[in-house]
């Protein structure tokens, strides 16, 4: 076929043209290869994946820009576009849940709900926040158990993050006996709540008359204090307040009964638990 100069000017133009779109495409590939990895990195993401992410937009962009550029030339792509769109739903239909888990990861690190190392709580598994990935989250039990929990079960359910606050509050029960005088109760556990060590002076404390038990007087002994020091401030109030009442003589009654008979004539019958009657021997 005979090409006249124009077709050839405007043939050598659409080449030259998609040569450098290329090289563009495939500089800019490699600069958003590097950004994503260095990102990634930046937010502690293990290593592999870091690199796979980065590898992946690369290749993104570069089939982008041949694909585009195929057109130029007059290329049908749309049977190339539905062939990768068949590819990737079929992909997808296969890795459905890893891709939720994916979907959960990238959630929780754009709103961030927690961070490494706070304590928190999510379903019955609780623990202090080691590694968030784009599948799982990994947390530390106090028992130090590594705990790997899907990201889409995290998601799905609440979040309890106990460190998120510059403060937190220890609620400690106590019960004192009925015979006990409520007014010298309260001053003993005020005066205990006041010096427990790691108590925060501006939140301070309270003391709080909690209920009626069946065997006791119920208070409840509140404690502020900073989230990394909240076992220890616990444990320095349960022995505060044990020491308080007993050195101020208030008594912490254990779980009582009261038990009332009927006195029963000696030789009426008298009826069987299991069904019946059976005679009282006197």
């Amino acid at each position: 076929m005979d090409l006249d100069l124009g077709q050839i000017i405007d043939y050598g133009t659409k080449i030259v043209g998609v040569l450098i779109a290329i090289w563009l495409s495939f500089r800019l590939a490699a600069w958003l290869e590097k950004k994503v990895t260095s990102v990634l990195r930046a937010r502690k993401f293990d290593e592999a994946l870091s690199l796979f992410f980065g590898s992946l937009a690369r290749w993104l962009l570069i089939i982008m820009a041949v694909t585009g550029c195929l057109g130029v030339f007059g290329v049908d792509t749309t049977s190339l576009a539905a062939l990768i769109g068949a590819a990737g739903l079929a992909i997808g239909l296969a890795f459905q849940g890893t891709l939720g888990n994916f979907a959960a990861g990238v959630m929780l690190l754009t709103f961030r709900p927690f961070s490494i190392g706070d304590y928190i709580k999510v379903g019955a598994q609780e623990g202090v926040v080691a590694e968030i990935g784009l599948f799982v989250t990994a947390m530390d039990t106090l028992d130090n158990r590594r705990v790997i929990i899907p990201n889409s079960t995290v998601t799905a359910g609440t979040i309890e993050n106990y460190t998120h606050n510059e403060f937190r509050r220890v609620d400690i029960d106590v019960g004192v006996s009925y015979g006990a005088d409520l007014d010298a109760a309260r001053k003993a556990l005020d005066a205990a709540a006041a010096g427990v060590e790691g108590r925060d002076a501006e939140h301070g404390h309270q003391i709080f008359l909690k209920g009626l038990g069946e065997s006791s007087v119920d208070f409840q002994v509140r404690v502020w204090c900073k989230p990394d020091i909240y076992w220890d401030v616990w444990d320095a109030t349960i022995e505060a307040v044990k020491k308080g009442l007993d050195s101020n003589e208030v008594e912490i009654p254990f779980p009582q009964m009261d038990l009332h008979v009927k006195d029963v004539p000696a030789n009426s019958p008298v009826k069987s638990p299991l069904g019946g009657v059976r005679p009282r021997v006197g």
